[in-house]
């Protein structure tokens, strides 16, 4: 290994970030240079932070440059350990505590309309993601970083999942493609994640090895909450095999499908009609459906067209999706209000639901609707959009007594 390294980012664009320069030495100690506008206000702070990590990794004589531009602690803190890790051979993590606010866990029913995209190295994007309330945010470890900035974005998201609160949407880390994506693994798993995305995915075995390293790395740390996997669809193969891959385990939760890249892999292009990928989409909510779990769509990349966005989720809807991909905020509100159900969808949950309690009530072991029977499932459902009507505010939790008082 060599005596310097660089790590982070740097430019009049770049904010909430830092670039460090660290060189070792033989002797002199630690010399410490900091470039910021918020260094009468936070340079103690940051200093003393860096003298921690050097404490921490025992590093005696360096020289380290820190070219800030409005970094938070886990920020400096994961390029500084990255600059140290390309120097110095150490399996040791400074890790930041854990805020309370991320300490939460997610169902495997959990409501997923939308998934907000965030590159993995690039921190200012996360701080405030969660106020846009999107189900998900995904800290992506794949295609949004360059193949030499890898290892610098699994330690900016291992202190993202740590540190950003990100109030109550399903925190999500696409890993890359397996098997490269399970040394990404050790970086989330012991960090309160809640889902992981398998890019790339044809196969069960492809999800077998990432439960193994999952349950390898619990057993080690001692941790028990359960962690939910998204396997991503993006070729002829994966589509062909998306009832293996949907079934492959009990914590597969969803199915989501990659656009692009399965566009590419047909040789076709991929337009708004979205004729050329029916057939994948057809096969992906198929076999979704069958292994009762859900169907996500893919991500729709014209952030400025929201007519188009908001047809496109409406035919995903009734193609029979659950939910889509978003890789702007401003996408996020289109896609909930026509994910979510409408009024007569509404209607009809009502009644079934007020069915199934007038049942219990008189203790019957069958549920009728006028002439019709109605199943367990169709009830189950029924109760589920009531739920999502009440949490999106279209119905209050008095539901059945106002709906009684109307009949």
């Amino acid at each position: 290994m060599g005596n310097i390294a660089t790590s982070g980012n740097k430019g009049k664009r770049v904010r909430s970030d830092c670039f460090v320069t660290l060189e070792l030495k033989e002797s002199g100690g630690i010399d410490i240079q900091l470039e910021s506008k918020v260094k009468v206000l936070f340079g103690e702070s940051i200093i003393k932070l860096i003298n921690e990590i050097f404490d921490f990794f025992e590093i005696k004589n360096a020289e380290i440059k820190i070219e800030d531009s409005g970094a938070l602690p886990f920020v400096i803190a994961a390029r500084v350990e990255a600059v140290i890790k390309k120097l110095i051979n150490t399996e040791k993590e400074f890790l930041l505590d854990m805020i309370d606010e991320n300490k939460y866990q997610t169902t495997k029913d959990r409501y997923r309309f939308s998934r907000l995209y965030l590159p993995g190295n690039s921190p200012s994007l996360m701080l405030n993601a969660g106020i846009h309330k999107p189900n998900g945010i995904i800290l992506d470890l794949e295609d949004s970083v360059a193949v030499d900035k890898k290892s610098e974005a699994q330690l900016v998201v291992r202190n993202a999942l740590r540190q950003v609160d990100f109030y109550g949407a399903e925190r999500m880390v696409r890993i890359n493609q397996i098997p490269l994506g399970l040394a990404d693994l050790d970086y989330i798993v012991p960090h309160y994640i809640n889902l992981i995305l398998i890019p790339k995915c044809e196969n069960a075995d492809q999800i077998h090895q990432v439960n193994e390293r999952i349950d390898e790395i619990k057993k080690k740390h001692g941790l028990d909450y359960p962690i939910w996997l998204m396997p991503i669809i993006e070729s002829a193969l994966g589509v062909i095999k998306a009832f293996e891959i949907a079934s492959a385990a009990d914590n597969v939760v969803s199915l989501a499908i990659g656009l692009e890249d399965y566009t590419a892999d047909i040789h076709t292009k991929r337009t708004n009609e979205a004729t050329e990928s029916f057939f994948a989409r057809s096969m992906l909510v198929n076999a979704a459906k069958a292994a009762r779990i859900q169907a996500i769509d893919s991500v729709f990349s014209d952030v400025g067209d929201m007519e188009a966005l908001k047809q496109n989720v409406l035919k995903s809807k009734a193609l029979g999706f659950d939910g889509m991909g978003c890789i702007h905020p401003r996408q996020i509100e289109v896609i909930h209000e026509n994910f979510a159900p409408d009024a007569a969808d509404i209607e009809k949950a009502k009644k079934i639901v007020n069915a199934f309690i007038i049942a219990e009530e008189q203790g019957l072991g069958v549920v009728s609707l006028g002439t019709k029977m109605i199943d367990p499932p169709v009830v189950k459902r029924a109760e589920k959009t009531i739920n999502l009507a009440i949490n999106l505010g279209f119905i209050s939790k008095n539901w059945r007594e106002e709906f009684l008082n109307e009949k």
